[in-house]
């Protein structure tokens, strides 16, 4: 069973931790990691979900992303999910996240990273990923107009590509 650190709303971390599923008080947030590879022609790599895993079956997303795990900085679980998701090792160790987005229940940490990865190479998980492929901007936003993305605000999607060589949210 998945175990977590849990943080208050300032994101300090508070000492108790808990099982995937149990119950969280409105004061207690958790931390899931998002990587999101593009090659040297601007495509996305993304990865369609297996058709049995719990939310979003058989959709397709973007590279890879999960729940950190306990004593897991951000930077480790972001390695860890892309290695236990696709088989990529990738050091994060002296990057940080290039943005974080606020939900409900916690603070998800977004990497763009460029890496030209061949897709003959990768090792897909078989609990989570079906299958990857390199995409556009606009293969993603016809895809998720199809209903067979998950449906993250087209706006969002641009910002993934747009954002993708520099931090911040000014054009340099």
């Amino acid at each position: 069973m998945e175990k977590w650190d849990l943080f208050d709303k300032h994101r300090n971390k508070i000492e108790k931790q808990i099982t995937r599923g149990d119950e969280m008080t409105p004061e207690e947030f958790h931390l899931v990691v998002h990587v999101c590879i593009f090659n040297s022609k601007g495509e996305m790599l993304i990865q369609q979900r297996q058709p049995f895993k719990q939310g979003w079956s058989n959709f397709w997303d973007i590279t890879c992303g999960g729940s950190a795990i306990t004593g897991d900085t951000s930077q480790q679980a972001a390695s860890r999910e892309l290695f236990e998701e696709l088989g990529i090792h990738y050091n994060f160790e002296k990057i940080r996240p290039h943005f974080t987005i606020n939900f409900e229940r916690g603070f998800d940490d977004f990497y763009l990273i460029e890496y030209d990865v061949d897709l003959n190479g990768l090792t897909l998980q078989a609990e989570e990923v079906q299958a990857v492929k390199w995409a556009s901007k606009e293969e993603i936003l016809k895809l998720i107009e199809l209903k067979k993305f998950i449906p993250y605000y087209e706006s969002f999607i641009a910002f993934l590509f747009e954002g993708r060589h520099h931090y911040g949210s000014i054009r340099l």
